[in-house]
């Protein structure tokens, strides 16, 4: 991995409250810093933060930016399985295995943390909370495949397009921002291979929903207008 990268202890780390809320919230930080050391990687846009086959030594947690997950289809192509933005755990796919399962790759500049797995491992003994949280991590994250292979087996292009607006709106509001006015962090490619949609299909379900009014849309970034009208048409209850 070529990137610059800070080693610190964890006791030397001012944690911001927004970036760790979900992950590290009602934690005994103090005694994770006795077991943890974290090291800071700066990443940019295209740059892979690991690869499939690599050995798996280390969880992840995105202080700041976005990465997708890729994985290798029997056909050769890559394959979008998923996107980690600020706040989200990097490699809990990989729990239990000795080999990443899949790749990540950064979509904008950010910051991640590893957080070294015997570490963690060595923490949770410990800590009965950590482990809580990571399993609840990893159950979210078998839950979010689940629904997305559902969705995309079942659901038509702009159920799946709304779906995912929703999805991306809902990320948003938990990390503190507004979830009618946001960006997307990344290209309608990896938006369309995430989806098994076409580029072409992506961009016109997106004009189309600007059309209806549900949302409004300059290149990356969308403003909701109609939240009820865009959860209904992604078959999900208005909250």
């Amino acid at each position: 991995m070529s990137t610059q990268a800070e080693t610190v202890a964890a006791a030397d780390t001012n944690l911001p409250r927004a970036a760790h809320e979900a992950a590290f919230a009602g934690l005994d930080i103090e005694q994770l810093r006795k077991y943890v050391q974290v090291t800071r990687h700066k990443v940019v846009a295209g740059q892979s933060l690991y690869h499939a086959g690599q050995p798996f030594t280390a969880l992840y947690f995105v202080q700041s930016g976005c990465l997708k997950t890729v994985e290798l289809a029997e056909d050769g192509r890559d394959q979008v399985t998923g996107f980690r933005m600020r706040g989200d755990f990097l490699g809990v796919e990989s729990i239990g295995l000795k080999q990443h399962a899949c790749s990540a790759v950064a979509l904008e500049s950010g910051e991640v943390w590893e957080l070294p797995y015997p570490a963690m491992l060595a923490a949770c003994r410990d800590m009965p909370e950590l482990q809580a949280r990571l399993t609840a991590a990893l159950a979210e994250e078998i839950r979010n495949d689940h629904a997305w292979m559902l969705a995309i087996g079942t659901l038509n292009a702009e159920q799946r397009v709304a779906s995912f607006l929703v999805d991306v709106a809902r990320r948003y509001a938990r990390m503190g921002y507004s979830a009618r006015h946001f960006i997307l962090r990344m290209r309608r490619t990896d938006m369309a291979n995430f989806l098994a949609l076409k580029h072409e299909t992506v961009s016109r379900v997106m004009s189309r929903l600007d059309e209806l009014r549900l949302i409004e849309v300059e290149r990356r970034e969308v403003r909701v207008l109609n939240d009820a009208g865009l959860r209904q048409l992604a078959g999900m209850r208005a909250c």
